[in-house]
């Protein structure tokens, strides 16, 4: 008689140390849907916001990595995303820093990527809404209370 020897794997989970890019889809469409911002614009103020006093030349250093918009700069620009820090002076080039608006919204991705909850007042909980809408509004109601559920945990 042969006796089977089962081998018992490991099934314990360590939680991962740094977590906060799960939700990084879900954010960026809250974001496009919010705010009006395409995801190559939302990059650039996440990258200008460290670079804090910028030239054009800089901005446009890192928009040859994303696609193609011509107008993408001017179109911040005009909508208060970026504002002239210091104008231009004869040889000296214009400077720019992301708006009041633009830090506030860079402060509130990072937030919503450290756990904080999205609000259920906003676009995509509109009756109207379109389906790819409704996919992204499911995942936030889950997302929040998965959130919800962490911070109970946490504070047992």
């Amino acid at each position: 008689m042969k006796i089977e020897r089962k081998i018992r794997k490991r099934y314990d989970r360590k939680e991962p140390p740094q977590d906060y890019l799960k939700y990084w889809r879900v954010i960026r469409y809250w974001v496009k849907a919010v705010y009006g911002l395409t995801t190559p614009d939302l990059e650039m103020l996440l990258f200008l916001h460290s670079e804090q006093i910028f030239s054009k030349d800089k901005f446009s250093e890192f928009e040859e990595i994303m696609s193609w918009d011509k107008n993408r700069f001017e179109r911040l620009r005009q909508e208060g995303w970026i504002i002239v820090w210091k104008k231009r002076e004869g040889k000296k080039k214009a400077l720019y820093e992301i708006s009041h608006k633009g830090k506030k919204l860079v402060r509130i991705v990072y937030k919503k990527l450290n756990g904080e909850e999205i609000s259920e007042r906003n676009p995509l909980f509109l009756k109207g809404a379109s389906y790819m809408d409704k996919v992204y509004r499911n995942v936030i109601i889950e997302m929040n209370k998965t959130i919800k559920q962490q911070r109970h945990l946490s504070q047992e």
